[in-house]
């Protein structure tokens, strides 16, 4: 099984069923599977801050949803988690991926992919990274049970040891 089905499967087994997302090839192996699977019901957002707004409306009608983007998508959409999801305890997980990393060819990306997990530390949202398929069932469904059980936010950060990263 792939990091990706894996990935599905988590989401399926914490009953995630909408997810919101500004479409990347790295999260694309996980999406694409989801788009196969009338379990989900898949969101494109043009912008990040945008699919925090889709999330929040999905949970406040009761579906439990998550958001897929890419680190410096982050930072779009700092404002949003900071006025929105984390004062009015907003379980919402967060799949990151980590640019600007290993094999990164974008130099755009490395200041974001870089401060993200700082940016998460500084606004108190918890975080863990998956680096390897080993344990990920472990962490994902651990990491969402925190985030419901606790009312607030929390990230998942991909990274490329994990997916493989992008191709120039």
């Amino acid at each position: 099984m792939s990091w990706a089905e894996r990935l599905v499967q988590c989401l399926k087994d914490s009953n995630i069923s909408l997810i919101a997302f500004v479409p990347d090839v790295s999260i694309g192996q996980a999406t694409r599977l989801m788009e196969d699977d009338p379990f989900f019901h898949l969101v494109y957002a043009s912008r990040e801050e945008e699919a925090i707004g889709i999330a929040v409306g999905a949970y406040a009608a009761g579906r439990n949803s998550a958001v897929f983007m890419q680190s410096s998508g982050f930072g779009n959409c700092i404002n949003a988690i900071g006025s929105l999801c984390i004062p009015h305890r907003l379980p919402i997980p967060f799949f990151i991926n980590l640019r600007g990393d290993l094999g990164d060819f974008n130099i755009a990306q490395l200041a974001l992919g870089r401060a993200t997990r700082p940016i998460l530390d500084t606004l108190g949202i918890p975080h863990y990274t998956l680096t390897e398929e080993h344990n990920m069932e472990k962490i994902v469904k651990g990491a969402v049970q925190l985030c419901y059980a606790s009312r607030e936010p929390v990230a998942i950060c991909l990274t490329p040891m994990l997916h493989g990263g992008k191709i120039a």
